[in-house]
């Protein structure tokens, strides 16, 4: 939550230094869209940015509107911004889509898709509100983040959805999100690859736990980059250790086959968003021959990403890393319900 915390730290700054500061929120995004819902950017009267909400001409379209609003005390004409929903001293929500065909609110971008943008002028009286987000995020804690025309508002308790936006009218909105890490990756095993995949996972979102019955491991004891690390005396623990969910990645790379086998039969009867078993193709289909030999269900073994990875004829650590992650990705990209892993 690191570049989340930094646009937060950002906006506390300048309300300490009554620095007038503008929060630029993705409420809501459809199809090809850059800015993606729940991106969001701090602006202040200064020019300091922190954050995205999608980049390119659109981004800078607002970022320089939000300086000019900045610069009013009361009301702004957006001659640029045409058919605004809100236009309130404090509030604008603005309709961008990316196609230069259509009729208005065009964004400047030809990627097609559509984004719903809130500028939000932050007041002295969300110093509070703010600091308790940030705190939460500090923690690596989920919460609550709720705008709407009431203004910014934070509970510590998490919502049940990632995202949830509703629009009836200019003065009847309400946008809603679990702030903190919403994706959990629970790599098993951490050797090398692990150390390299964890490298590269610490910057995509996920809170990472990383799971190991060797003590003493160097790659262990170097990895810096993960959020929780267990040495466990054996693998049957990761019953009780890693829930299920639509919101949970495993990937499974343990020194060997019979470690790995504990783990996959620990596991596979849990539904996780992705299930990831590292191997050669041969180890795989033996593994895979045993089970079915056994008659676990086709169901069971199914879902199962093995050889995990996509096919870039990956050799490396590094390289492994990166086939893992791309795949993690598409999954977490991909709306599908979780997988019976």
């Amino acid at each position: 939550m690191k570049k989340q915390l930094i646009i937060w730290q950002l906006i506390n700054k300048s309300l300490q230094q009554q620095v007038p500061v503008m929060l630029l929120y993705v409420l809501q995004s459809e199809g090809s869209s850059p800015g993606r819902q729940g991106f969001f950017m701090a602006v202040n009267v200064n020019g300091e940015t922190e954050g995205s909400i999608g980049g390119g001409i659109m981004e800078h379209k607002f970022v320089e509107a939000a300086k000019d609003k900045l610069k009013e005390k009361i009301t702004l004409n957006f001659s640029d911004l045409q058919n605004t929903y809100t236009t309130d001293a404090q509030n604008i929500i603005k309709k961008q889509f990316h196609n230069k065909t259509a009729a208005t609110n065009q964004s400047g971008m030809i990627c097609s898709g559509e984004q719903t943008i809130l500028l939000y002028r932050v007041v002295p009286e969300d110093a509070n509100t703010i600091q308790r987000i940030m705190a939460s995020l500090q923690q690596n804690l989920n919460g609550t983040l709720q705008l709407s025309p009431a203004g910014l508002q934070f509970a510590a308790a998490a919502p049940e959805t990632d995202f949830y936006f509703s629009m009836t009218s200019e003065t009847e909105w309400l946008y809603r999100e679990k702030t903190g890490y919403k994706n959990h990756l629970y790599v098993i095993g951490a050797g090398h690859c692990a150390l390299a995949l964890c490298r590269m996972m610490q910057d995509m979102q996920f809170y990472i736990h990383l799971y190991d019955d060797r003590s003493n491991l160097k790659t262990v004891e170097e990895n810096e980059y993960v959020h929780e690390k267990k040495i466990i005396d054996d693998y049957s623990a990761l019953m009780e250790l890693i829930p299920g969910g639509n919101n949970e990645y495993v990937v499974v790379m343990t020194v060997g086959y019979r470690t790995d086998d504990i783990v996959v039969r620990t596991l596979w009867k849990k539904q996780f968003r992705y299930f990831g078993l590292l191997g050669s193709k041969s180890k795989i289909e033996k593994m895979f021959n045993d089970y079915r030999a056994e008659g676990v269900p086709a169901s069971l073994l199914q879902s199962i990403h093995a050889p995990i990875g996509i096919a870039i004829n990956s050799q490396t650590p590094e390289e492994i890393a990166i086939s893992i992650a791309a795949e993690i990705i598409e999954v977490k990209n991909n709306s599908q319900p979780p997988s019976s892993a």
